[in-house]
Formats: structure tokens, C-alpha cells, sequence
């Protein structure tokens, strides 16, 4: 794990190597949605390639190696989670909270989080079929959870309405992009917490 810190400048790249996955991520938060991103599923690239463009995030995701689709979708998000706390450091100025409620389409997703240190994962995506294009259901969900308790966040995703189930993922992608935009923006000063730490 590398972090960096020249002025305001937030960026960290983690390196996650097991016996299943090797993955490397990189992030800088007060990026422009520069995305370079090879994980092996085409529907996750396209995600990852629409949190960052809305996030304003410049996100490196390479999958090196990887033996079964389920590990590396959550090594994905660990890694993922992973760099956006320690891109974080100690917090001081953000924001801390974030929310949006976007549609696409006919979809209408809810995103809303907290950087409280704390995770608690609560994702709903409303998927009526087992696959979205070329990934299953539940790793799709299992990413976000995963992204979700590395990043010590309180994540809530709630799918509102839809029909098409790539237009409800997008949807909740995009609420994301701009919960995470708005919670790691830097509008005060010293920690955001009456406790003086997070």
C-alpha cells in the first residue's frame, strides 16, 4: 500500500495479493473521472468507469490474477475500500456525509452515506434476473458490500423503481458517484464528528 499527499492532493493505491485474487487499485480523490479499469467482467468495468466519471474520482483497477468470479468481485471491492480510506487519512475537513437520489430512465436508485468508521452495508438493487449482462446477481451486490466494510462506511442503496435490471445497477452506480463525491469533498475544518474522531 502507497499513499500520497502533496498539498490537497488525496491518493492511494493498494495492492491485494492471496491465494485467490491479486489486485491493484489505484484512486485519487479530487481526480476529473479518469478511469482505466481491467477487472474481467465488462457490466463491473462499465460501473466502475460510471463511479468514477460521477464521482469525479481517477480510479486504476487491474485484476492480475484471479481463480473464481466471487473472490474477485469482492477482492475488487476490498481493494476498492481500501484505498478510498487511506486516500482519507484522518479525515479532516470532509464532508462525511452523502446522498443522491438519480434516475435512468425509468429506474430511480437512493444512495446515502456515512465515512463514520463504522460499516453497515445496506444494499438493495431490486434484480429481478440472476445476471446482469455478465455478472451474477449476487456479486454485483457482494462488490458493494465488500467496498462497504473496507471503506468503513454506512452504505444504504435502494433501488426505487425499474423495469430493465442494467438501467437499475446504473442508476444505483451513479446515486453512489454522487454520495462519495459529496462525502469526501472538503468544506470545514478538523474532524466531522462531536466525538472529534471517526
Amino acid at each position: 500500500m502507497v499513499v500520497w499527499r502533496i498539498g490537497h492532493l488525496r491518493r492511494a493505491k493498494v495492492e491485494r495479493r492471496t491465494l485467490e485474487t491479486h489486485i491493484e487499485v489505484e484512486v485519487e480523490l479530487d481526480g476529473s473521472g479518469k478511469c482505466e479499469v481491467e477487472t474481467g467482467f465488462l457490466f463491473l468495468d462499465h460501473m466502475l468507469k460510471t463511479l468514477a466519471f460521477h464521482g469525479s474520482l481517477d480510479l486504476n483497477v487491474k485484476v492480475i490474477e484471479g481463480d473464481l468470479e466471487h473472490h474477485v468481485a469482492e477482492d475488487i471491492g476490498l481493494a476498492l475500500g481500501e484505498a478510498l480510506t487511506k486516500a482519507l487519512g484522518g479525515k479532516e475537513g470532509i464532508n462525511r456525509f452523502g446522498w443522491a437520489l438519480i434516475p435512468m430512465d425509468e429506474a430511480l436508485a437512493l444512495a446515502s452515506i456515512d465515512l463514520s468508521g463504522r460499516p453497515s452495508p445496506h444494499i438493495d438493487l431490486n434484480l429481478k434476473s440472476d445476471y446482469v449482462e455478465d455478472m451474477k446477481a449476487e456479486d454485483l451486490e457482494h462488490f458493494l458490500k465488500s467496498m462497504t466494510a473496507s471503506a468503513q462506511m454506512a452504505m444504504h442503496i435502494k433501488v426505487l423503481s425499474g423495469d430493465n435490471d442494467h438501467h437499475k445497477v446504473e442508476a444505483a452506480f451513479k446515486a453512489l458517484a454522487l454520495a462519495l463525491k459529496q462525502a469526501v469533498a472538503t468544506s470545514r475544518s478538523g474532524i466531522p464528528s462531536v466525538k472529534g474522531s471517526i
